[in-house]
């Protein structure tokens, strides 16, 4: 089985740590994009877990933690902060509405909008959606020393602002690797340009 680490069977560093998934051959152009996939899935696996215990969904309790900390906001405020779409927020204000956690009330400033408040209710879950992520972070991080978890958030920031940056670029990114994909699959199938 092809390995997602640098060094077949071996960690991300070579650490003689397994990969807990096989890369497909297809993937092996694109290993840290495999290892996001694979992490991503199961932080968001384990965060399911702990936040189902509280009635919670993964990304419900992000939408509480703005409404916590900067108070009601419009709908509209949630997508932005969220950097989610008009959809996914209206299904999670939804089910926060339902469970009790979050309620709509009339905007003072804008007849046509509604502001979503957090409730009581979820006011007492706050202590409880900070367990849990604390909890998440050292099952994330076991293991690491302070010097390799600022090691790794820097890593993954960087990561992050590559992406931001290749969304921004939009069209221009687009069409940069539609051509280098072009170019790679010609070459790969054995033509010429």
């Amino acid at each position: 089985m092809t390995r997602s680490t640098p060094e077949a069977g071996k960690g991300p560093a070579g650490i003689g740590q397994e990969a807990t998934v096989p890369v497909p051959a297809a993937a092996g152009g694109g290993p840290v994009s495999h290892a996001i996939f694979r992490l991503a899935r199961l932080h968001r696996m384990f965060a399911g877990q702990l936040l189902r215990r509280i009635g919670l969904h993964p990304g419900q309790e992000l939408v509480m933690m703005h409404l916590w900390e900067l108070g009601p906001q419009r709908q509209t405020d949630l997508v932005r902060l969220m950097d989610s779409d008009a959809a996914t927020m209206t299904r999670t204000v939804r089910r926060l509405e339902q469970a009790g956690f979050v309620r709509r009330r009339p905007s003072p400033t804008d007849k046509r909008a509604s502001l979503i408040e957090p409730t009581a209710a979820s006011h007492a879950l706050r202590h409880q959606v900070e367990q849990v992520w604390t909890h998440l972070e050292a099952l994330s991080t076991a293991g690491l020393t302070d010097g390799e978890r600022t090691a790794a958030l820097h890593t993954l920031e960087r990561l992050e602002q590559n992406l931001v940056r290749a969304a921004t670029e939009g069209a221009e990114g687009a069409d940069a690797a539609g051509e280098v994909v072009g170019a790679v699959g010609a070459e790969g199938a054995g033509g010429e340009e």
